[in-house]
């Protein structure tokens, strides 16, 4: 995707270092966050300056592949392990920062060449396929967005959220460049508003109609007849067709139900699990209570601020992602195709 007519990735390598886009500066500011080795990338992860399953994939594999640079040449096994369990306990839930570990991993243990030139190649070549396979996604769901299709979409599935193309908004991306523009209705997604800040922001760069809405309004414009489908992105699919994703999807998926709208989920292979039999067996993470007591933005001055939105000494629960069960989805939007959902 452009920002001011110049192409970027969310994440890519430049000589040994991670670049990423700051995410967490976003809306208010484009900066491009470096991460010198192996460490600082995982905090990257961990404080999500860079957020989203597949851009956490990719991340993550370039992570590994920091590590075994940085490791000693004659065994670089013992510091590349404790490098990778580092890497991975950054962020529980999405299946895709595993996926990236696992690939680079597999492509140092194979002997083809010096484990960090394998690491290096691999953790490339991961992300490069996640690039093609969320293209790909774009082309297959694009059919499912007709020419004024309005959209309701969850968090930020978009462009951001991956090293490009984007999950659920590949459709929506998809389908305009064919002809077929849609209005799109962002969920703000509280408590760190990824909708509000990230999804509002590349859809007004692509200048796409939308339009930031409460969480609390999304039923109220399905009731109403405003809402033609839901598309979501995911963190993790389990084997039963369960589906992982920010907290506020589970109703979302409910409400559509509700009213007979099309709620569907657009994956890369890389989020499946085969592994994990359902949504109850997944480790959801619970961040800091702090997400939900603050929120930050420029002032009338423009002074970027952090100011308390709950009553003081209040305490706040923070789960960051629920549960929808298979039976709710319409069908998965995946690379090679729209697989059937469990309704």
């Amino acid at each position: 995707m452009r920002i001011d007519g110049t192409h970027y990735r969310t994440v890519w390598m430049e000589g040994d270092r991670v670049r990423l886009l700051d995410q967490n500066r976003l809306p208010f500011e484009l900066r491009v966050a470096d991460a010198p080795t192996h460490r600082e990338t995982a905090e990257a992860i961990r404080v999500m300056t860079v957020r989203g399953a597949p851009a956490i994939g990719a991340a993550a594999a370039y992570a590994v592949a920091q590590a075994f640079a940085e490791a000693p040449a004659a065994d670089p096994w013992p510091y590349a392990r404790e490098a990778r369990a580092r890497i991975e306990a950054t962020r529980p839930t999405a299946r895709d920062l595993f996926a990236g570990t696992e690939h680079v991993w597999a492509a140092a243990e194979s002997g083809d060449g010096p484990p960090a030139e394998a690491a290096l190649r691999a953790a490339q070549a991961f992300a490069d396929a996640s690039v093609e396979s969320c293209r790909r996604i774009g082309e297959h769901g694009a059919a499912l967005v007709p020419a004024g299709a309005r959209v309701l979409t969850h968090c930020n599935a978009g462009w951001l959220a991956t090293v490009d193309y984007g999950t659920a908004l590949a459709p929506v991306y998809l389908a305009a460049a064919q002809g077929r523009a849609a209005h799109v209705w962002v969920d703000e997604t509280r408590p760190r508003a990824q909708g509000a800040r990230l999804t509002a922001w590349e859809l007004a760069n692509e200048e796409l109609s939308h339009a930031v809405i409460a969480d609390n309004a999304a039923a109220w414009f399905m009731s109403r007849g405003e809402v033609d489908l839901v598309i979501v992105g995911a963190d993790r699919v389990a084997a039963n067709g369960d589906v992982v994703n920010k907290i506020g999807t589970l109703g979302r998926a409910v409400c559509a139900r509700e009213f007979g709208i099309p709620f569907y989920v657009a994956v890369p292979p890389s989020t499946f699990d085969p592994s994990t039999p359902d949504g109850p067996a997944v480790t959801i993470e619970e961040r800091a209570e702090d997400e939900v007591h603050y929120q930050e933005g420029p002032d009338a001055e423009g002074i970027l601020r952090r100011v308390r939105v709950t009553a003081p000494g209040s305490p706040a629960r923070n789960p960051a992602f629920d549960v929808t069960p298979a039976r709710l989805v319409s069908g998965y939007i995946t690379d090679t195709g729209v697989r059937p959902g469990g309704r």
